[in-house]
């Protein structure tokens, strides 16, 4: 019989895909569902982004593009990682990729050997660890619990590091729980990696959605010695309300934005013109869609956190970025709702969107079976909506 290749088995469907699936499907079958389950950013560019569009088709080629992207695209977001901070980065340390999730795997690709240890802070991106899987590499979790704010400390991260590790996943702000480092807490860790001849993926993609005033900082404006082993991954997906046009980024050494392109040219050739033009369009020009969408989820996570303060045993670390909550849900296992028995977050969450219609995602595909992640990006008058019925199925608990 004919078989799979054996990395196959290793290799799992995204766990918020599947949720949000379900939840879609719900939805059709007539149930009064609201989905806190998927990161889409649910808003649109603004109109220069499909002006743009149309000035390229109305003037397609139909040929062939660049593997590494056409340099309008490049220097756009070359002006863009400039105006955030990160400077004296060239067309040569950069590539595009199909998303951030393309680039990122391209990037795992070319560095990690099976065996290899990758470290990886938890609660991560469910991504990391199912790419991770198929690439055979060793995953060493550091576990950083909602007591720390979800956040690493660098004696976890010098206790971690062995002569086996290759790489480091850093996420700033981070997707499932919206914390944000503070520029104190990003030069302690930069402070550490100094020391070790480690690769550091800086995924950024949030970097445009920041509360509280905090600001975005980074290891490299840190440390600016960590240039030759940071690896930045970024995208319009979240900050433009573009994650279907399918664009991300990757900015680093020569040689990695080098391999990039050679998987490229392997496997996409190149992204279309149409896109590489808007994409463009939303890196050059207007911001005001970006911030005034900050503002908006800035007051939304206020609510979120309102209502969470209401839900008696449950705590939740105050989100600075992104757009999400992650409350550490523990309080309700053993307990019993509608005379089930809530043995852990995946029967949480299932109760919950049995019961309420509400759907979220389980701590355990993030890594932290303590918890539950909620993304308030739905549309505004399934909030306060989704919110209150969160709080009454909370508040039935024997």
């Amino acid at each position: 019989m004919l078989t799979l290749a054996p990395r196959m088995s290793r290799a799992q469907p995204s766990a918020i895909m599947e949720i949000a699936l379900n939840a879609k499907r719900l939805a059709a079958q007539g149930r009064d569902i609201i989905s806190f389950s998927i990161g889409v950013p649910n808003f649109l560019p603004g109109d220069h982004v499909y002006q743009a569009a149309r000035d390229a088709l109305e003037h397609d080629s139909g040929q062939y593009g660049s593997n590494r992207g056409p340099e309008a695209l490049l220097d756009a977001w070359l002006g863009s990682l400039e105006r955030a901070g990160v400077s004296g980065y060239g067309r040569e340390n950069v590539a595009t990729g199909v998303g951030a999730k393309h680039v990122l795997f391209n990037v795992l690709y070319a560095l990690i050997e099976e065996g290899d240890e990758v470290l990886i802070p938890t609660p991560y991106w469910t991504s990391y660890v199912d790419m991770l899987d198929v690439l055979g590499a060793k995953n060493v979790f550091l576990p950083c619990s909602a007591e720390q704010s979800y956040k690493l400390r660098p004696e976890q991260l010098a206790a971690a590091i062995t002569p086996k590790t290759r790489v480091f996943m850093f996420n700033n702000p981070s997707n499932p729980t919206g914390m944000v480092y503070t520029k104190e807490e990003i030069a302690a860790l930069a402070a550490e990696l100094v020391k070790h001849d480690i690769w550091i993926l800086s995924d950024d993609i949030y970097r445009e959605m920041i509360y509280d005033g905090i600001g975005w900082h980074h290891l490299v404006q840190a440390e600016p010695k960590l240039r030759d082993r940071v690896i930045i991954i970024d995208s319009i997906s979240k900050t433009y309300g573009m994650p279907g046009w399918r664009v991300g980024f990757v900015a680093g050494p020569e040689i990695i934005a080098k391999a990039c392109v050679t998987l490229n040219s392997t496997a996409i050739t190149n992204l279309p013109e149409v896109v590489n033009a808007a994409a463009a369009a939303a890196l050059s020009g207007p911001q005001d869609v970006t911030r005034g969408k900050c503002e908006e989820f800035s007051a939304r996570r206020d609510k979120v956190l309102e209502s969470f303060s209401r839900i008696d045993g449950m705590t939740c670390p105050r989100p600075h970025g992104a757009f999400y909550a992650f409350p550490n849900i523990s309080f309700a296992f053993g307990r019993k709702h509608r005379g089930v028995v809530l043995t852990d977050d995946v029967a949480v969450c299932k109760a919950m969107l049995d019961s309420v219609g509400v759907a979220c995602v389980p701590g355990s595909a993030f890594g932290d079976p303590e918890g539950m992640r909620i993304s308030y990006t739905c549309k505004e008058h399934e909030l306060p909506d989704g919110l209150a019925r969160i709080e009454r199925f909370f508040g039935e608990l024997d």
